[in-house]
């Protein structure tokens, strides 16, 4: 189990860990979850992730939805119902998760109770995901984190305050291996209540992999965070925005996600290691592009050089217009035509 931890940190350092969210978007409906597994494996993203809970475990019947729950589904029924009519068994969970192995994608599942916890625990997951509703439910937090398994938690919602709290749940419980998610829990959020440059400062603050769930509208978020430095990146989608349902207006149709991660792979390829260097382009263009000094116009042979007499041109080769200090002052030693290239055997 410690080499799992440590291999998740590991490749945090080299490849944005890209978690295609599918969320509740399947409906309740097990073939639209399996649709939706290859979806994700086709626009080659590492994890699809679910939601595991049992209604019972987590709601008080009557319970009414959130604004934006209410927005996209109505008030025809109660949040209890909406998570009722979308609850998966943990027979669906264990043929999600064996799908996941047969196409080649990480299984991933959210637990939003303790028995579901211990579920996905016993399935074998490799990364357990802690939801932002449930920071500050150290019960949970703790159980999870003495699975010994790598854990990605979302600070949706959260204070500063409340995020030390998890961290230190986690560490005490012996977690050594979790990232948290930069999160604003608005459905769609806001891009000036973003603020994306709390990733940096989670980073500085916790010392641990930092990245971005995101519910806003459009790509544009996730890349700005990678090029900012989130090493994890989580992203609602769905086979049809126009669907019914709580989620499908705020997440990205399968075309835009696979769009989404080509840009995020383009944009962590780009940012190189920070260490200034001539690229093998460079270095066979530069002759052409950077100036020589050549002669201003004809110039007869003694005649000693003054700016005047001297440009900068492209020429391909000759005496770097950086010379320029070194040039004046000196003596030609041959007639020069306008344009002609100098060079140190040309002068005194």
């Amino acid at each position: 189990m410690k080499m799992l931890e440590q291999h998740f940190v590991a490749s945090l350092e080299r490849r944005t860990f890209i978690i295609g969210e599918a969320g509740v978007n399947h409906n309740g409906d097990l073939t639209t979850a399996l649709k939706m597994i290859d979806a994700a494996k086709g626009c080659d993203a590492d994890a699809v992730k679910f939601q595991t809970w049992k209604t019972d475990n987590i709601i008080v019947p009557g319970t009414r939805k959130v604004d934006y729950q209410l927005e996209s589904t109505g008030d025809g029924e109660s949040q209890y119902g909406m998570l009722r009519r979308l609850e998966l068994s943990y027979d669906d969970f264990d043929k999600l998760k064996q799908h996941c192995e047969e196409v080649d994608i990480l299984f991933m599942s959210t637990p939003d109770d303790t028995e579901s916890a211990d579920f996905l625990d016993s399935l074998g997951v490799e990364i357990f995901k802690i939801g932002s509703g449930e920071i500050t439910n150290m019960s949970l937090i703790e159980r999870v984190a003495k699975k010994g398994r790598p854990i990605i938690l979302s600070t949706g919602m959260a204070s500063i305050e409340e995020i030390d709290g998890a961290v230190a749940c986690l560490r005490q419980a012996g977690s050594q291996s979790f990232a948290l998610l930069h999160c604003v829990s608005d459905y769609p959020a806001n891009y000036a209540d973003l603020n994306l440059r709390v990733i940096n400062s989670l980073k500085d603050r916790y010392s641990v992999p930092i990245g971005f769930s995101d519910h806003s509208l459009g790509i544009e978020m996730p890349i700005a965070a990678v090029a900012l430095g989130a090493s994890i990146i989580e992203k609602h989608f769905t086979l049809d925005r126009s669907m019914t349902g709580p989620d499908h207006q705020c997440s990205l149709e399968v075309a835009e996600f696979r769009q989404m991660v080509r840009a995020i792979r383009n944009v962590e390829e780009a940012l190189g290691d920070g260490i200034k260097r001539i690229t093998a382009t460079e270095l066979r263009s530069r002759s052409l592009v950077r100036k020589v000094l050549v002669a201003a116009r004809d110039i007869k042979a003694g005649e000693i050089l003054d700016e005047t007499m001297v440009l900068a041109k492209r020429a391909g080769k000759g005496i770097a217009a950086s010379e320029l200090a070194q040039v004046v002052g000196r003596t030609v030693q041959r007639d020069l035509r306008p344009n002609e290239i100098l060079s140190s055997d040309i002068l005194s």
